[in-house]
Parts: C-alpha cells; sequence; structure tokens
C-alpha cells in the first residue's frame, strides 16, 4: 500500500506538472486571441479602416481566384456618376459588374459586446436596418448604370462569415429580398464560388470567340478553295485545249506542210538530173 502511494504520488506530481504546463500554454494563447480580437474591434471601429480590412479580404479571394488586377478587375475606378466602386470586374462584351467591400459594422460590434438582452435586441433590429439601408445604396446609378456599360446586378461583399450568418439568422428574407433589388449578398466563401462563375463564363466566352473566329477563317479558306478548283479547271481546259491543238499541228498541219515539201523536193531532184544530163551532152 505504501508502495502504491508513493507511486501513485509520483505519477500526480508528473501530471500536475504536465497540466500546469498545458493551463499556462492555454492562457498564453487565450491572451494573444484576446489581443487580436482588440485589435480586430479597433479596425472595425474606424470606417476607414473596416474599408481597408474588406478591400484586402477581397483582394485576397481575387488573388485565389485567379484574377489579376488591371486584367480582369480594377480598383476604385469612377464611373460616369463620378462614384468609386470598390471593385469593378471586367466581363465579356466589355460588361461590368461592381462590387462594394464597405459595410456597416458599428451596431453589430454594440451587439456583440452589451450584456443586457434588451440592448441586444435594439442593436440587432438597428443593424439590420443597417444592412437594409446598405442595401439600397448599392441600387443607385453609381453601381448599376447602362451607360457605364455594366450589369443588371451589384455584387455586396461582407467580408467576415460569422456575421454575414447572423443576417442570415436575424432576418433571412434579406437575401431574397436583395436579389430582388438586384443586390447579391455575398461573404469570403460565396464571393469565391461567384468569382469562380465569372472566370468561367470569360472562359467560355474566349472559346467561343476562337471558335467563331476558326469559322470566319474557315469561310476565307473556302472561298479561296473554290476559286483555286476554277483556276484548276480551267487551266486543266487550256491544258486540254493546247494539247488538241499541239497534236493538230503534229498531224494535219505537218502532213500539210511536208506535202509541198515533198513535191518541191521532187522538183528539184527532177530539175537536178535533168541539168546532169544536159552537162553530159555537151
Amino acid at each position: 500500500l505504501q508502495s502504491f502511494v508513493s507511486n501513485f504520488n509520483k505519477d500526480s506530481k508528473a501530471g500536475f506538472e504536465s497540466l500546469a504546463r498545458y493551463l499556462q500554454l492555454n492562457n498564453d494563447t487565450v491572451g494573444k486571441l484576446q489581443e487580436t480580437t482588440g485589435q480586430l474591434k479597433e479596425v472595425l471601429k474606424s470606417t476607414k479602416a473596416r474599408g481597408k480590412w474588406g478591400e484586402r479580404r477581397a483582394e485576397v479571394i481575387l488573388n485565389l481566384a485567379g484574377f489579376i488586377e488591371n486584367i480582369n478587375y480594377v480598383k476604385q475606378k469612377a464611373g460616369s456618376s463620378g462614384k468609386k466602386p470598390d471593385f469593378t470586374f471586367i466581363l465579356p462584351k466589355n460588361k461590368k459588374v461592381n462590387m462594394d467591400v464597405k459595410f456597416p459594422f458599428d451596431n453589430y460590434m454594440l451587439y456583440v459586446e452589451t450584456k443586457s438582452d434588451a440592448e441586444k435586441e435594439s442593436y440587432k433590429k438597428k443593424f439590420i436596418n443597417d444592412v437594409k439601408e446598405k442595401i439600397k445604396e448599392v441600387t443607385t446609378r453609381d453601381y448599376i448604370n447602362p451607360e457605364d456599360n455594366t450589369v443588371d446586378y451589384v455584387i455586396l461583399f461582407i467580408p467576415n462569415e460569422q456575421i454575414f450568418g447572423f443576417i442570415n439568422e436575424a432576418d433571412n428574407t434579406i437575401i431574397d429580398e436583395a436579389l430582388k433589388k438586384k443586390v447579391i449578398i455575398c461573404s469570403p466563401f460565396t464571393l469565391y464560388a461567384i468569382l469562380a462563375v465569372i472566370r468561367q463564363s470569360i472562359e467560355n466566352f474566349a472559346i467561343e470567340q476562337a471558335a467563331n473566329e476558326i469559322m470566319e477563317i474557315m469561310g476565307k479558306f473556302y472561298k479561296q478553295w473554290e476559286m483555286f478548283i476554277k483556276s484548276f479547271d480551267e487551266l486543266g481546259k487550256s491544258i486540254s485545249k493546247v494539247n488538241t491543238d499541239y497534236q493538230g499541228l503534229v498531224t494535219t498541219r505537218k502532213n500539210q506542210l511536208e506535202r509541198p515539201l515533198k513535191e518541191i523536193e521532187n522538183l528539184r531532184q527532177q530539175k537536178s538530173i535533168e541539168t546532169e544530163n544536159q552537162k553530159l551532152i555537151e
């Protein structure tokens, strides 16, 4: 029994030391997490900093999707209204789609920080109203404008999955209402899916464009081929006529020409004989 108690004490001591190290590590991790969370809260309190944070989040996703600035998209490019959307995606046939990343977080942060249930409900309603106002804001001609050759939709980016989920949970009609107003609300995950669709449409258009160019070239080739066949047939006819004329020359014309030559030769020979005979007589 004494041996058992002694071993148990040793094992317990080692276990407590291990647990103490784990708890210390856990405390350090929680401390760093709290520090990071505090920094994030400070960032989200500033409208300008929120915009920069949203842009950065969007750019990371754009890079992951293989989008290249000034080729697949442009940043802060003013339209005919003078407004500068955060991002403008370049689509086939010179079409464009704009995206806004400046999202209202103030009332959401107050909702998270408050302890009172009544205040939480109040801040939640205010935050939902902020979302609806933001949806209304991006439906203006600053984002959807036929003069700028934009499509009928605009993308509203929420750079946080938790907030996106909270919006759906707080009011599950917002997403549908936004779609009716031609606004696509997306989180980082759904933005990647939308970018994949855009990229696929661009690639499909490029393939279609290449196919049309190939068909146009084939049309030009077929036209030239018809002209070649026509010229080739005419050349064949010309060669056939030349051959016929040649055969006429080496047969009929030759015989007709040789006949008087033979007569002349016969006459020459006859005259030559007479001349020789005359010389002999003399």
